[in-house]
């Protein structure tokens, strides 16, 4: 027999650590390799823990709700086959006749358990008032500095964020004694009056449920999702533009072509990697929309990396990125599209699947919308919403003259940040994509 200890394994380069949100195992059950063990989340994305090894589960060393760093051992699994060459290298390989064995191993994985809930126990700072990354909470955690400290530092980073120079700082400057930098508190306090009138108003807006009401607890990802959206609103001047497109000819060419790809192919023909394909040109043409703002900066972008907004199965929105979206052809398009949304709906992305997007496109069409104002991906600058394409009459300019014709259309609306990005810019990028779609081959071949 031996002993297989489940790590934590590594979820791409910014995430130092995850929340333990359901065990899909209990101890005692049996797991075939590959069979997902635990279900966790990091501050990107959900995902599944599977086992590396066919066996038994022996023990659990978290439970729900518990923050683990990347690496630390969560579970053990006893397992009659080989342990994977590389596959934790602290595996135990033990004989369950030796007591002596036993005990030691029993010891050793009695002291993993102890360091490990101190390291992700003691200090989550789950109560915190504003975001850390898991590289700050990890070095105020080995500093021994309380929430509270924490609270007090004076973030530089972008929306008063703590960085690592910041926390770095902080301990340097409390190690020698002197007065570090702190976030000042609160300027002045408020009169007696301002009080009550504060106390009186939160209390009138307060949302009381009747008998017959229902509370519903939002889910973590939809506080997440909330709280983004608040922050970047709060952020970029949101600025919309809006431009009607005659698609015609892109609804024709996938119709007579999406049964012959689907058989060369493999994959199926949507108009997403259609419409990926205009705004990866468009962007090319107006490099000044893939930018971030860093303060009184702004950083230009040299990928093009195009986020792909998808509609989870419990209403809950993700955006997987495509990336190098320019230097992918229209197969490679919907190749990865398809990919990513599949991954998406089966709740199988991983972290990197989602970081990285320069610029993101959202399909509010597929409900039916026929247009929509979307809220900034931050720290992106723009997102475009791609309505739903009807049928409808339009006035056909020919060398013969006008007439009046079916026609499939569809708005886009661009919504982008006021700050970095004027109307011209923004409606000429937008006018772009447009003159992209309108000017699609009807003879292209796939």
């Amino acid at each position: 027999m031996a002993k297989f200890e489940l790590k934590l394994p590594k979820m791409g380069e910014s995430v130092a650590e995850a929340t333990i949100t359901n065990w899909l195992k209990e101890v005692g059950d049996t797991i075939e390799a590959d069979e997902p063990v635990l279900e966790i989340a990091t501050d990107k994305v959900d995902s599944e823990v599977p086992s590396e090894v066919e066996g038994t589960l022996v023990e659990k060393l978290f439970e729900a709700d518990d923050v683990v760093q990347v690496g630390q051992t969560i579970a053990i699994i006893e397992t009659d086959g080989e342990i994977p060459s590389g596959a934790g290298d602290d595996e135990l390989d033990l004989d369950l006749d030796d007591s002596e064995e036993e005990d030691e191993y029993a010891e050793e994985v009695a002291e993993s358990v102890e360091t490990a809930k101190e390291t992700a126990g003691s200090k989550d700072f789950s109560e915190a008032s504003r975001f850390y990354s898991p590289l700050v909470k990890n070095i105020a955690k080995e500093e021994g500095i309380s929430l509270d400290e924490l609270e007090s530092v004076e973030g530089t980073g972008k929306d008063e964020r703590v960085t690592k120079d910041d926390i770095l700082g902080y301990v340097e400057n409390r190690e020698k004694g002197t007065s570090a930098k702190q976030k000042p508190k609160a300027k002045q306090a408020p009169s007696a009056d301002t009080g009550k009138m504060a106390s009186a108003k939160a209390e009138s807006e307060k949302v009381v449920p009747s008998g017959e009401d229902e509370i519903i607890e939002m889910s973590r990802m939809g506080k997440m999702i909330a709280h983004h959206m608040v922050e970047s609103a709060q952020t970029s001047a949101h600025v919309q533009s809006f431009i009607e497109v005659d698609v015609t000819n892109i609804w024709n060419w996938r119709n007579k072509h999406k049964n012959d790809f689907q058989k060369k192919e493999g994959e199926k023909l949507t108009f997403t990697p259609i419409f990926m394909e205009a705004v990866a040109k468009a962007i090319r043409d107006f490099p000044m929309i893939n930018i971030s703002v860093d303060g009184d900066k702004i950083i230009k972008k040299k990928n093009i990396n195009l986020g792909m907004a998808a509609a989870l199965p419990d209403g809950n929105l993700i955006v997987p990125v495509i990336r190098n979206a320019d230097q992918l052809n229209l197969v490679g398009l919907a190749k990865k599209v398809n990919d990513l949304a599949n991954r998406a709906r089966q709740n199988k992305l991983k972290p990197d699947d989602i970081q990285g997007g320069t610029y993101t496109v959202t399909n509010v069409g597929t409900f039916g919308s026929i247009m929509g104002t979307p809220i900034i991906n931050q720290p992106q600058v723009g997102i475009l919403a791609l309505g739903a394409i009807r049928k409808v009459p339009a006035v056909i300019e020919t060398l013969d003259g006008d007439f009046i014709g079916i026609r499939y259309k569809m708005f886009l609306s661009h919504s982008y940040d006021h700050r970095v990005v004027n109307g011209a810019l923004g409606g000429q990028f937008v006018q772009r994509v447009a003159q992209y779609l309108e000017g699609f081959d009807k003879d292209r071949e796939i």
